[in-house]
């Protein structure tokens, strides 16, 4: 089995593109516990929420993951909560980088508008860069694979088709 990750900034097509392409592509995804997290208990990410985001998001993961199908897309895990973290509360616990890691990773940039949802913070150009500096530090400092995914719309779906394709067996 391959695990796939969207990762990066927010406000940045990954939860868009990826219930789109597994719909067309019928391939299993993991949806983002975060998100729901937020739209039913709020956005108050405290330290303890943000472990009990990335512990639900890996109980998700683990749950899709025992039927072992091929390619699995994962709508984000606890590497992105870990730069959750960082942003809000300056470090990274240990126990965020600790949980099993994907096989690849999608990074995209924050490089198409911001959109205000109520659920997103980081909407500022500052801010924004901040963050998906963060997202990106997270993947380096662990040393997982992964493939920077920009531009348009068109040009980030066609970049995500090409790695689904490469990475399906």
């Amino acid at each position: 089995m391959i695990r796939l990750c969207f990762h990066g900034a927010e406000s940045t097509g990954k939860s868009t593109l990826i219930a789109k392409l597994a719909g067309e592509l019928g391939l299993p995804f993991v949806p983002e516990y975060g998100r729901e997290w937020a739209e039913t208990r709020g956005t108050d990410f405290t330290p303890e929420a943000l472990l009990a985001i990335a512990a639900g998001q890996d109980a998700a993961m683990r749950a899709a993951a025992a039927s072992n199908p091929p390619l699995l897309l994962l709508d984000t895990d606890p590497l992105m909560t870990a730069a959750w973290y960082a942003m809000l509360h300056g470090e990274v616990p240990p126990a965020l980088l600790a949980y099993a890691k994907a096989e690849h990773y999608l990074l995209f940039d924050p490089d198409v508008p911001w959109v205000a949802d109520g659920t997103r913070f980081f909407g500022t150009a500052e801010a924004r860069a901040r963050f998906a500096a963060l997202a990106e530090e997270v993947l380096v400092g662990t040393g997982v694979p992964f493939t920077r995914i920009g531009g348009t719309w068109t040009e980030r779906e066609a970049q995500v088709r090409a790695v689904i394709r490469r990475l399906s067996p």
